[in-house]
């Protein structure tokens, strides 16, 4: 057997493959023998079917089985062994092996079409310099979120007829159709001008009124349609709610038993406490937002600064033909270049991951899935309850119903990205800009993926 790569530039390579009888003889001859002792054929005996036989009935589809398992497992071997840095899969030349003739062909030739990516550095130093975005906690938020506890917290009641501060909960429909969805409207978030369509209903009532007017706030306008707040941003028209209940809260008392139900028994005893609690919850929410921004912000900044050749032809070439007609011209036209990002940014981690021998032991994978479940199941007192069994509870985790792993790698693949961005930030320089939540979220918007 003769495997070469002919590289046609610094991005494409065509792996040839030929194959000479002796490569593959051997291995078809003891499949025939094979098949031959474990055959039941009408008019032979079990194991006495000869070889001529098997061979005429099964020769064929026996070579061909044999030769494209020599070749697929000889194309993996070669790229493992040449350290190709390869994308997608190889993709076979088919007009190459349509054009074989399986009845007297002998020798045999194979090429498959290959996307490769050269050596890169990846710059990992204080002259990177990436910025940080901590949520400043300022008082209008604590209040906002004191509110919105007292709320969750409070005392419903059903009205007969809507009021000012009732919630509504009904179905909405575009004005004129018939199909519809479940709704919530908060009187409150309706804009002030509209707010008296929405007083003096009850159950069954009917209203219609023009979506934009009667919402200022995004956040209220999705809620009502049902939809997500990017959908609602582009909403128009007038809608029909129909009402099915009224509702009214009434806001729970600062005291020890809003306490108890927010915070647990007697971990909370004064109001001041209280209030420093819920800064403190709100700090910690913000803190992962604003280290998820920074994870995006990291991602950004090398997906843009590091000098890779990407085979996009191929990529392009590779998505189509594995995708059963899923990836078009147009689906490529509109995602393609996510996608490169994408496959660019995993390329950089690995590198990364290459150059400071970042590693994943299966260890590391079992505490993950054993801290999982103990915040599953609430807390580490049950880690003392479970004993032994923990380890057991894990292990089947990890392996999954079907025995896959498909956990094992999902919690394998979030401990090394962790452990990458981690080695990140320990090299580069990060600079903080406090910012308020408005601020934060305006800066969010420009890194939705």
């Amino acid at each position: 057997m003769n495997i070469t790569l002919d590289k046609q530039s610094a991005t494409d390579g065509i792996i040839k493959i030929e194959l000479a009888e002796s490569d593959y003889q051997p291995k078809v001859e003891e499949k025939i023998k094979d098949y031959a002792r474990k055959a039941n054929i009408k008019g032979f005996r079990q194991g006495k079917v000869p070889s001529g036989v098997i061979k005429k009935m099964y020769g064929k589809s026996i070579l061909v089985e044999e030769v494209n398992h020599i070749v697929s497992h000889s194309v993996s071997d070669y790229i493992r062994d040449q350290k190709l840095r390869i994308l997608g899969d190889p993709m076979p030349n088919q007009e190459k092996a349509f054009g074989i003739d399986w009845d007297s062909q002998k020798d045999f030739e194979f090429e498959f079409q290959i996307g490769l990516v050269e050596d890169f550095s990846v710059e990992l130093s204080s002259k990177v310099k990436v910025k940080s975005y901590p949520i400043t906690v300022d008082q209008a938020v604590i209040e906002e979120t004191l509110e919105d506890v007292k709320q969750r917290f409070g005392n419903v009641t059903y009205p007969e007829v809507s009021e000012a501060g009732c919630n509504l909960f009904g179905e909405i429909s575009k004005a004129g159709e018939t199909e519809h969805k479940g709704s919530y409207i908060l009187l409150d978030k309706v804009a002030k001008k509209e707010q008296k369509k929405f007083i003096g209903l009850k159950k069954e009532d009917s209203i219609e009124f023009d979506i934009e007017k009667a919402f200022d706030d995004v956040k209220a306008k999705a809620q009502a349609l049902n939809v997500a707040e990017e959908e609602a941003e582009t909403i128009t028209g007038n809608y029909t709610f129909k009402v099915t209940t009224v509702s009214k809260v009434e806001p729970a008392e600062i005291n020890q038993q809003l306490f108890d139900k927010v915070f647990g028994p007697n971990n909370v005893t004064s109001e001041e406490a209280f209030i420093e609690k819920i800064k403190a919850t709100i700090s910690e929410n913000y803190q992962r937002e604003t280290e998820h921004m920074l994870d995006h912000e990291i991602q950004h900044y090398y997906v843009d600064n590091t000098n890779i050749t990407m085979p996009e032809n191929f990529l392009k070439s590779w998505l189509k033909n594995s995708s059963n007609g899923e990836v078009t011209d147009s689906v490529l036209e509109k995602e393609f270049n996510a996608y490169r990002d994408s496959l660019k940014w995993d390329l950089i981690k690995s590198k990364i991951a290459e150059d400071k021998e970042i590693k994943v032991e299966g260890d590391e994978v079992r505490e993950k899935a054993k801290q999982f479940i103990m915040e599953q199941f609430g807390g580490p007192a049950i880690a003392s309850q479970l004993g032994d069994k923990l380890n057991d509870i894990a292990n089947n985790y990890l392996s999954g119903q079907d025995g896959k792993g498909e956990n094992f790698m999902k919690i394998y693949n979030q401990l090394r990205h962790d452990k990458i961005l981690n080695a990140i930030k320990e090299n580069i320089t990060v600079t903080e800009k406090p910012v308020s939540l408005e601020e934060f979220k305006k800066h969010a918007e420009t890194h939705r993926h």
